[in-house]
């Protein structure tokens, strides 16, 4: 189904809103959203620093109260002390005083009747009057004006006391003793008394008591206390008397801030002092009066509902006040959320705590964070507000941009229909848009040039059926369906057939009948679609019945979609019978120089029968006229006979170089190859030629390997080789020089190399020196020699499927070597000159790109196949093998995996040269680079290769 076309109005405010609109809103979007995400960071790091800082102020504000609170209890705790140390010196001294007038009870109680501005004295009927000490009754009467004055210096001071151990009262200011105290009131089981003995004050310092109803009458209040010792005798207890009610005008006047109030509460986590702001939201009322009517008879202690951990909504609170001397926390009292924060007074124990409400801690804070959330909501309905009128003005221009489009567009779009129904030169349209007047003028330009195209392709098409008639006989179309072959050219006219259109019958009726199973299977097999081109050599008879060559070559264009088999089939017959005619006349001439050749054969072996019988006989005769005379006896003579013998040989041996060349020339003789163990057979090369080394002052020099080394060759033909290029070494070098003989590898080669020390030869010569009868200008000299000695080693080389080769300099002597494939390279002990990098690639360019790029870091072998590479590699592993991945018949990835199973190529440096971008993990390879090659890249790569082996590039 097609998709509806899009109009340009509607195209063009899609473009505005894909393009611009969207974009745009996106990135404000993200903006905005990161203004908002950022700025609720922001802001939630404030209010969070905010709250962080109003609990340290909240926690310093009761740190700081309760240090004022602790200052003021160690100035109690200094007036108790004070009072123990005067009190122990009154008691110490053993001058008598007169006793103080006291009354006496009937129950034995001793007490001061009247207030004389002193302390009231009280001796409890408990201790017997015969046992009561009125001695330290008057002593302790001293301590008056002490106690008068500490108690005024401290506004928490309610009274002084001091306790003995037998129930003897001395207490600041007056009161009536006799009236408040029980006549047999035990002093010592009371808190403000046990406290400070040894059991429970070891240490001998001044104490706390909790809060208590005081006997004397003065309410809820707590004692700082502390032992009066005699020795280690127990005198009694000094202790001064701080009212509830004073402590709470005290924690009155702290400033808490927010408007909060403190607390105190005890070690056991009772609340010691509580102001009327926390009476309504701890649910309690401070204890501020009590009824005296049984105070005298027990301790009186605050009620369990004073004690923290008693209580619901304080219990997190007394776990926290118990784990931590210090710290802040939420608490919910009275159905309100309320900070809490306390510290410890040193001096006691107790814990002073600091109550405000939660809303007027961060009231200021929550006003903040409302106050950037309203501003975030402003600028998102700015940025809606801004967004939609945007809008409404690009879709506004959008209208006006298509207005001013679509007249334009619609005028060219008219030319270009006029081009199309042939009226190529339509009238121009003018524009005031640029690109679309430009537009307009192209295709008012492009009318134009389709009439020039037009023209010159009917000009063209007249040229290519002239052309086309000129270089073929015909142009064919053959259509199977209806059995019909169309020609076209000179073929109908030239073979005179009956008209330029027949059936495929009538065409093969012309076909000679030897050539006409060759034609019809060749069509069968394109028409079945086993081939997509066609092509065929026959004889065509012409209307005189004569035959004469074509050659037909086609193609398939048509092809049946059910059944795959060509329905059209098109080319061109082309007149070869004048190339078949020179075919034929070649074949005869090639005859005739066979024949020709055969018969010079046969001369020059008839020549050299004829030659060899009378130079048999007189090199028989010198060797047995040699044999009989001796040097000694006549020296001239037997010289005379060497030079006969000398020349006799040469001649011999010119007349086989002869045959044996002669032979080659004739037919190309095939050698039985078999394995040929060279090292062996070059020691006796050398052992046949050492009586000439030695008649011409030369030296013989062997670098050859102990170890035996088998080539495939023919052993008759390699030692003629060897015995021709040793001598030349012998004929051609200098005055006292050397010969060396040496084995090599190179190239998965054996290199069989001899070298001698003469006068060299020049480069340019080194082409023609294997070419028959050629001694490049030595022909005049006094060396014996035919010129076809070398062009035999190249000849016989080729035979044992090997090379031949040179190497020489002017005055630097000359090495030539015969190469020859080595049948075991495992047993080779032999090094190369150069590393030999294997590169697998069927890329003809890429073959020549690498082998020049590395050519000056080793001997670079092409491998253009697969299966190729695996079979060289595996029987003569290099140094490096480049790997492409797409080889064909065996691809990269199979033959790297082969490799790498066998035990000779299984540690080969391999890098991959690969089309693909990803190395691919399971590839086992040192490297990887990707085509097109950095040349520079791939050079330092293979350089680190080689040197990773220890082999030198060079």
């Amino acid at each position: 189904m097609s998709k509806t076309p899009t109009g340009i109005r509607q195209w063009i405010w899609r473009a505005f809103v894909q393009t611009a609109l969207i974009p745009l809103v996106l990135v404000e979007v993200v903006l905005v959203a990161t203004y908002l995400l950022s700025n609720s960071a922001i802001r939630d790091a404030q209010i969070e620093h905010l709250r962080e800082t109003a609990l340290a102020e909240l926690q310093a504000a009761a740190a700081l109260e309760t240090r004022i609170i602790d200052e003021q209890l160690q100035q109690v705790a200094r007036s108790t002390r004070l009072l123990r140390n005067f009190t122990a010196r009154a008691l110490a001294e053993d001058e008598p005083v007169a006793p103080r007038a006291l009354s006496f009870t009937e129950d034995g109680v001793r007490y001061s009747p009247e207030n004389d501005g002193g302390a009231a004295s009280f001796y409890s009927g408990a201790t017997p009057p015969e046992h009561q000490d009125l001695q330290k009754v008057a002593r302790l009467h001293r301590l008056n004006p002490l106690m008068m004055e500490l108690q005024a210096g401290n506004p928490l001071i309610a009274s002084l006391y001091f306790n003995s151990w037998d129930s003897y009262n001395h207490i600041y200011p007056w009161f009536d003793t006799a009236q408040q105290y029980p006549p047999d009131m035990n002093i010592p089981d009371y808190n403000f008394y046990y406290l400070a003995n040894a059991w429970h004050n070891p240490a001998r310092k001044v104490v706390w008591t909790d809060v208590y109803l005081d006997p004397a009458g003065h309410g809820w209040m707590m004692s700082a206390i502390a032992p009066v010792y005699r020795g280690d005798f127990l005198e009694g207890v000094v202790g001064v008397d701080v009212t509830v009610g004073g402590i709470l005008e005290q924690i009155g006047t702290l400033r808490v801030p927010w408007n909060g109030y403190a607390v105190l509460v005890s070690r056991d986590l009772s609340i010691m002092a509580l102001p009327e702001a926390g009476e309504r939201e701890f649910g309690l009322d401070e204890l501020t009066k009590h009824s005296y009517d049984e105070a005298v008879r027990r301790e009186i202690f605050k009620p369990e509902d004073f004690r923290l951990d008693r209580r619901g909504q304080t219990r997190k609170l007394a776990q926290a006040l118990a784990a931590q001397n210090e710290g802040v926390m939420r608490l919910e009292l009275g159905g309100e959320q309320r900070l809490v924060a306390w510290t410890t007074v040193r001096q006691t124990g107790w814990h002073l705590l600091a109550v405000v409400d939660e809303a007027e801690v961060f009231s200021q804070t929550n006003a903040l964070a409302n106050r950037f959330q309203h501003i975030g909501y402003l600028m998102i309905a700015g940025l809606v507000l801004f967004y939609l009128a945007f809008f409404a003005y690009m879709w506004l221009r959008a209208r006006r941009l298509s207005e001013s489009l679509l007249t334009p567009i619609f005028q060219i779009s008219t030319m270009m229909g006029q081009i199309g129904l042939g009226r190529l030169r339509p009238q121009r349209v003018a524009s005031d848009i640029r690109e679309l007047d430009d537009l307009a003028q192209h295709t008012q330009a492009i009318g134009a040039q389709l009439e020039h195209s037009e023209s010159q392709r009917t000009q063209a098409q007249e040229r290519l059926e002239l052309v086309l008639e000129s270089a073929t006989d015909s142009l064919w179309e053959f259509d199977t369906r209806s059995d019909t072959l169309q020609l076209r050219g000179r073929l109908p006219a030239r073979f005179g057939l009956p008209a330029a259109q027949l059936s495929e019958s009538q065409f093969l009726q012309r076909v000679h009948p030897q050539d006409l199973a060759h034609v019809k299977a060749e069509v069968e097999r394109m028409h079945r679609g086993h081939t997509l081109h066609y092509e065929s050599e026959f004889r065509f008879a012409d209307a005189l019945g004569d035959y004469h060559w074509l050659l037909s070559r086609g193609r398939v264009l048509e092809r049946d979609p059910q059944t795959g088999q060509a329905t059209l089939i098109a080319g061109t017959h082309v007149d070869i019978d004048a190339i078949k005619r020179g075919e034929e006349n070649l074949r005869l001439a090639t005859q005739q120089a066979q024949a020709a050749n055969q018969a010079k054969t046969h001369l020059i072996s008839s020549i050299s029968h004829e030659l060899r019988t009378p130079l048999n006989a007189i090199l028989g005769f010198a060797q047995l006229m040699r044999m009989d005379c001796s040097p000694d006896a006549d020296p001239e003579a037997a010289d005379y006979l060497d030079e006969i013998l000398l020349a006799s040989r040469h001649l011999n041996q010119l007349l086989g170089d002869i045959l044996d060349w002669s032979s080659l020339q004739a037919e190309r003789p095939r050698l039985a190859l078999e394995r040929v163990e060279v090292t062996a057979l070059m020691r006796e090369c050398a052992e046949l030629v050492a009586l000439d080394v030695q008649r011409h002052g030369l030296r013989l020099d062997f670098d050859v390997p102990s170890a035996p080394i088998d080539v495939r060759a023919e052993p008759r033909r390699l030692r003629q080789v060897l015995l021709n290029l040793l001598s030349n070494a012998i004929k051609y070098n200098s005055p006292a020089g050397a010969i060396r003989l040496s084995i090599e590898m190179v190239a998965g080669q054996v290199r069989l190399q001899v070298e001698d020390t003469g006068m060299g030869i020049d480069e340019t010569l080194q082409a023609r020196m294997f070419e028959p009868f050629q001694r490049l200008g030595r022909e005049s000299s006094n060396i014996q020699g035919a010129g076809i000695g070398l062009s035999l080693c190249l000849e016989y080389a080729k035979l044992m499927g090997g090379s031949i080769g040179v190497k020489s300099a002017p005055g630097a002597g000359s090495r030539f070597w015969i190469a020859l494939s080595p049948l075991d390279p495992k047993r080779l002990p032999l090094t190369r000159e150069r590393p030999r990098i294997v590169y697998a690639e069927d890329d003809p360019a890429s073959q020549l790109l690498v082998r020049k790029a590395l050519a000056e870091l080793g001997e670079v072998v092409v491998i253009g196949n697969g299966r190729q590479a695996l079979e060289q590699v595996l029987d003569d592993p290099p140094e490096l093998l480049l790997l492409d991945l797409n080889l064909p018949e065996l691809d990269g990835e199979r033959l790297l995996h082969l490799l790498r199973q066998s035990p000779e190529t299984r540690r080969l440096p391999v890098i991959v040269l690969s089309a693909a971008s990803v190395r691919k993990d399971e590839i086992d390879c040192q490297g990887w680079l990707s085509k097109p090659l950095d040349l520079e890249a791939l050079r330092r790569r293979v350089r680190d290769c080689l040197q990773a082996l220890d082999l030198s590039p060079n």
